[in-house]
C-alpha cells in the first residue's frame, strides 16, 4: 500500500491482472469497492450507503428508496420547492455580489477622486513653494551683491592725513586688504550678530515644509478689502461702509448659519445678538419665525415672511385675455334616480350600448363621452351613478358642469336621489333641464312629474316657468332631437369661452389602477390644452403625460377645453375631484405634490388626535362600549372606493359600526391580506380579484375574501354582518295574575304561598314579581309549583296552587304575584 494514495491491493486470481479489486482507505474509514474488470469499472457501494444521507434517497433519485407514506406527487412538489429554494438562493447571491461590486466600484470610485483632488493640491502647493523660494533667492542675490559692493568700497585706500613724526611711516602706504579676506571678516561679523544665510534653524514646521509660512493665497474678498483699506488709509482716514439693506425671506422655522448667511453677517455677530437677548444658542439651532424677525430687524434687514404653501404660486390662476378666448364646448352632466334611464338615455345619444357592461343594469362609475350632432356641434357628456352611495360623484359632477341634465322616469315621478341631483345643480350654479324619460310606458304621467317639481321649486316651461323640459324615450328615440335642441340653446344663451393657448388645468373625473398601464385618471380639461409630455401635479401626485386616450379608445396627442381624455404617467393614484395643473419643471410638481402630501397626513393626524385628557378618556370609554367590525375595500376606480367607504361610515348606531381599516384602488395583494389577518378583519373586493400570491396567502391565513360587482350587495352584507354584533333585545310578555289567599309554613321548604290564578297562566319556568299595594317589592323565580301534593309545569286561570320563590319568604295574604316570560329578539341595523 502506497502512501500517497492510500490503496491496498488484494490480488485475485494473480497479482495485477485484469479483475483485480482495489480496496481504498481514507483516515480509516472504509470506502466504496471499485471492481476494474476488463470491460467496465463497477462501484459497488458499501452496506448501509443509502442510510447515511446525500444518497438517492434524499436526492429523489430512486422511488424505490423513498420514504414511506410520501406520494409521488408529494416528492415532486418536495423536488420543485428545493428547486426553487436553490434557485432564490442564487437569485440572492448573484443580487450580493452586483451589490457588493457596485459598492467596491463607488468606492473606488470616491478614492481615485480623492486623490486626483489631493495631488492637485499638491502641485498647487509644490508651485506656490518653488515662486517663493525663485522670489527668496532673488532678494538674497540683490543682497549679497549690495554687501559685495560695500565691501569693495570699504577695502579702497584712503588719502594719508597723518602728520610726519617719530615712529611714523615715511612716505609708504599701507598695505590693503585682499578681497577674500574681507569675504571673511564679513562673514564672521554676521555669524556674530545673527544668521542671515537663509538657512533653517529651529524645528522644521508644516508651514517651512511647503513653502514658507508666507505663501497663503488670499481670496478675492480678502484681497478687495485689504485695497480697500489701503485706498481709506491714503485718504486720510476711515470712511464708513454704506450698509446694505437686503430682503430676508423668512421661513417657519430656520437655523442661525441659515439666518445670517441670508443677511450676510457674521454668525458670530447673530449669536452675540441672541445671547444679548437672553438666548445661548449656537449656529446649529432652530430659531422660530418670531425670534428671528427680531434678530432681522436689529440688524436693519427687512422681514419677507414665507411659508411651506408658498410653493403653490406656481400655479396660481392667471385671468384670460378678452382676445384669447376662443368658444368651446358645453359639459352637460346627466343626474337622475338610480334606474331612471340617464344611461340608456346618452347611449341612444351617442347611438353606443354602454348600459349592456354595467354590472346589475346600473352605472357605478362616471363616465366622459363626447358626442358630435346633425348640426356639427360638438358636446361633452358626463353619465354619473344614481345610487344613494355615489352621492360625492354627482356632486363632482354637477361642479365641473355646465348644463345639468335632470332624468326623470315618467312612470316614477322624482325620487330621493332626483331632489339630491336638484341641489347639487343649485349648489352649483348651473342651468337645468328636465328630461321627462321613459314616455312610452302605459302608465307615464308627465305632467305628474311637472307637478311634484314644483315641490322642489323647479318650474318647468309647461308651466310657465324658466326651465326647459322634454319628454324624451331612450327606448324609440322620442324627442332626442328636441333635448338636442334644448341643450345647443342653453350653451348658446351662456356663450362658454376658453383660452387653448395657457397652461392647462382640469378636474379629475375618475381616477383607477391598470395592471398593464398603471395609474390612470379621466380628466375633463377646463382650461388650455394638456399635450402629451407636459408635467403636472394633480392632489397629492404628479407626474409627466405620456399618453393621452380619447372616450373612443384612441391616443390623441393634445386635448382642448371641454375634452375628456385619459390621462397615462402619473407616480400614483389621485383622488377623484382633484385639480390637475400644468407646471414648468418636475422639480416644482414634485415640491407641490410633497408639500400637499404632508399637510393631509397632519390633517389627518390632528383630527385623529385627542387634545385632552377629558377627551382622550372620553373617547376611550366610547370605543370601549363601542363594537367594532373592521373591513378592508379594494375597488376598481378611486370613485367607487370612496362611495363604499361613505357607505361603510353610515353603517351603525351607538353600539356597533363599521371601520374601514384600509381602501384603495386595484387588485387585491399580499399585504392586504397580511393587514386583513393582523386585524381580524374581511376583504371587500369591488369589481377587482386577488392576484395568485394573495389567494395562496389567503387560504394559508383563513383571511375572508368577498367579490362583489354591485354595491346595493356589499352595502347589505356589511349591513348583516354588523348587525351579528348588536346584542340581542330582551323583550318581556306578560302571561298571567295570581293572588294569594293564606301563607303556609312548610318543614324543609319555608313559607308557602296559597293562590289562585286569576288571569292567564302560572308557569315554573317563568319570572315573578310579587306586588304588595301594586309596588313591586321582590322578582326573582318559583322555587316550587304545587297543585295539591303534585309539582306540576303549569296551573291554568281560576285553579288554585302553591307557590314558594326562590330565596325569599316575605309573602302575606292580598299580596299580588305577576307571572312573565323573557324572550331575546334579534336585532337589526335598519
Amino acid at each position: 500500500m502506497s502512501d500517497n494514495d492510500g490503496k491496498k491491493t488484494l490480488g485475485l486470481r494473480g497479482g495485477n491482472r485484469p479483475g483485480n479489486v482495489t480496496q481504498s482507505f481514507s483516515h480509516g474509514r472504509k470506502k466504496n469497492v471499485v471492481v476494474e474488470t476488463k470491460r467496465k469499472r463497477v462501484v459497488v457501494p458499501k452496506p448501509g450507503a443509502a442510510k447515511t444521507g446525500g444518497g438517492p434517497t434524499r436526492a429523489g433519485g430512486d422511488p424505490s428508496r423513498r420514504p414511506s407514506g410520501i406520494s409521488d406527487a408529494e416528492m415532486e412538489r418536495r423536488l420543485k420547492a428545493l428547486q426553487a429554494a436553490k434557485a432564490r438562493e442564487a437569485e440572492d447571491a448573484a443580487k450580493r455580489e452586483a451589490e457588493e461590486k457596485a459598492r467596491a466600484e463607488a468606492r473606488e470610485r470616491r478614492r481615485l477622486e480623492a486623490e486626483a483632488k489631493e495631488r492637485e493640491q499638491r502641485e498647487a502647493e509644490e508651485r506656490a513653494r518653488k515662486k517663493a523660494e525663485d522670489e527668496e533667492r532673488k532678494k538674497k542675490e540683490a543682497a549679497d551683491a549690495a554687501a559685495k559692493r560695500a565691501a569693495a568700497e570699504a577695502a579702497a585706500p584712503a588719502p594719508s592725513s597723518a602728520p610726519q613724526g617719530r615712529g611714523a611711516p615715511t612716505g609708504k602706504p599701507a598695505p590693503a586688504q585682499t578681497p577674500r579676506k574681507a569675504d571673511r571678516e564679513r562673514d564672521q561679523r554676521g555669524r556674530g550678530k545673527g544668521r542671515d544665510d537663509g538657512r533653517r534653524s529651529g524645528k522644521l514646521t508644516l508651514g517651512q515644509a511647503t513653502g514658507g509660512e508666507n505663501n497663503r493665497h488670499r481670496s478675492m474678498a480678502a484681497m478687495k478689502r485689504k485695497q480697500e483699506r489701503a485706498r481709506q488709509k491714503a485718504m486720510g482716514g476711515q470712511v464708513e461702509r454704506e450698509k446694505v439693506i437686503r430682503d430676508v425671506q423668512l421661513p417657519e422655522a430656520i437655523v442661525v448659519s441659515e439666518l445670517a448667511n441670508r443677511m450676510a453677517e457674521r454668525v458670530a455677530d447673530v449669536v452675540k445678538a441672541l445671547m444679548n437677548m437672553g438666548m445661548m444658542v449656537t449656529q446649529n439651532q432652530t430659531l422660530d419665525a418670531d425670534t428671528a424677525e427680531l434678530i432681522i430687524q436689529e440688524f436693519g434687514h427687512n422681514v419677507v415672511r414665507v411659508s411651506d404653501a408658498d410653493v403653490e404660486d406656481v400655479i396660481s390662476d392667471v385671468e384670460d385675455d378678452d382676445g384669447a378666448m376662443q368658444p368651446r364646448p358645453p359639459v352637460i352632466t346627466i343626474m337622475g334616480h338610480v334606474d331612471h334611464g340617464k344611461t340608456s338615455l346618452l347611449d341612444a345619444i351617442r347611438d353606443a350600448k354602454v348600459v349592456s357592461g354595467e354590472a346589475g343594469g346600473i352605472t357605478q362609475h362616471i363616465g366622459a363621452y363626447q358626442v358630435q350632432t346633425d348640426e356639427d356641434v360638438t358636446l361633452s357628456f358626463l353619465d354619473t351613478p344614481g345610487h344613494a352611495a355615489f352621492t360625492s360623484m354627482r356632486s363632482r359632477g354637477a361642479q365641473v358642469t355646465d348644463i345639468v341634465v335632470l332624468v326623470v322616469a315618467a312612470d316614477d315621478s322624482v325620487m330621493p336621489q332626483t331632489v339630491e341631483a336638484i341641489a347639487h345643480a343649485k349648489a352649483a350654479e348651473v342651468p337645468m333641464i328636465v328630461a321627462i324619460n321613459k314616455i312610452d310606458r302605459p302608465a307615464a304621467d308627465p305632467n305628474k312629474v311637472r307637478a311634484e317639481l314644483l315641490q322642489h321649486e323647479v318650474i318647468v316651461e309647461a308651466m310657465s316657468g324658466e326651465v326647459q323640459d322634454v319628454e324624451v324615450s331612450a327606448h324609440t328615440g322620442q324627442g332626442l332631437d328636441q333635448l338636442l335642441e334644448a341643450i345647443a340653446l342653453q350653451a348658446e344663451i351662456l356663450e362658454l369661452k376658453a383660452n387653448p393657448d395657457r397652461a392647462a388645468q382640469g378636474a379629475v373625473i375618475e381616477a383607477q389602477l391598470d395592471v398593464g398601464r398603471g395609474p390612470v385618471a379621466t380628466v375633463l380639461v377646463q382650461k388650455g390644452t394638456l399635450r402629451q409630455g407636459d408635467i403636472f401635479v394633480v392632489g397629492e401626485q404628479y407626474g409627466k403625460v405620456r399618453a393621452l386616450i380619447n372616450d373612443k379608445g384612441e391616443r390623441v396627442k393634445e386635448a382642448g377645453p371641454s375634452v375628456p381624455v385619459e390621462v397615462l404617467g402619473l407616480n400614483g393614484t389621485p383622488e377623484a375631484g382633484d385639480v390637475l395643473n400644468v407646471t414648468e419643471t418636475e422639480a416644482q410638481a414634485r415640491e407641490i405634490a410633497e408639500y400637499r402630501e404632508q399637510a393631509a397626513k397632519d390633517k389627518r393626524a390632528a383630527a385623529g388626535a385627542a387634545t385632552t385628557l377629558e377627551q382622550l378618556m372620553q373617547k376611550a370609554k366610547e370605543d370601549e362600549n363601542v363594537a367594532e367590525l373592521p373591513i378592508l375595500v379594494k375597488a376598481d376606480v378611486q370613485g367607487s372606493a370612496e362611495a363604499i367607504v361613505q357607505a361603510m361610515e353610515k353603517i351603525g348606531n351607538n353600539e356597533v359600526r363599521v371601520r374601514v381599516l384600509h381602501s384603495g384602488v386595484g387588485a387585491i395583494t399580499e399585504t392586504d391580506v397580511g393587514l386583513a389577518e393582523a386585524s381580524g378583519a374581511p376583504i371587500m373586493g369591488f369589481n377587482v380579484r386577488a392576484n395568485t400570491s394573495a389567494r395562496n396567502t389567503a387560504n394559508q391565513k383563513g383571511v375572508e375574501i368577498r367579490y362583489y360587482s354591485v354595491i346595493y350587495d356589499l352595502v347589505d352584507d356589511v349591513k348583516a354582518a354588523a348587525s351579528g354584533l348588536l346584542s340581542a333585545e330582551i323583550r318581556e310578555n306578560f302571561i298571567g295574575y295570581a293572588a294569594i289567599k293564606e301563607v303556609f309554613k312548610v318543614t324543609g321548604v319555608g313559607k308557602v304561598a296559597g293562590c289562585i290564578v286569576t288571569e292567564g297562566v302560572a308557569r315554573r319556568s317563568a319570572g315573578v314579581r310579587l306586588l304588595r299595594d301594586n309596588v313591586v317589592i321582590h322578582e326573582g323565580t318559583l322555587k316550587t309549583l304545587k297543585r295539591f301534593k303534585d309539582e306540576v309545569a303549569e296551573v291554568q286561570s281560576g285553579q288554585e296552587c302553591g307557590m314558594a320563590f326562590e330565596n325569599y319568604d316575605d309573602v302575606r295574604a292580598g299580596d299580588v304575584i305577576e307571572i312573565f316570560e323573557r324572550e331575546e329578539v334579534t336585532r337589526t341595523l335598519d
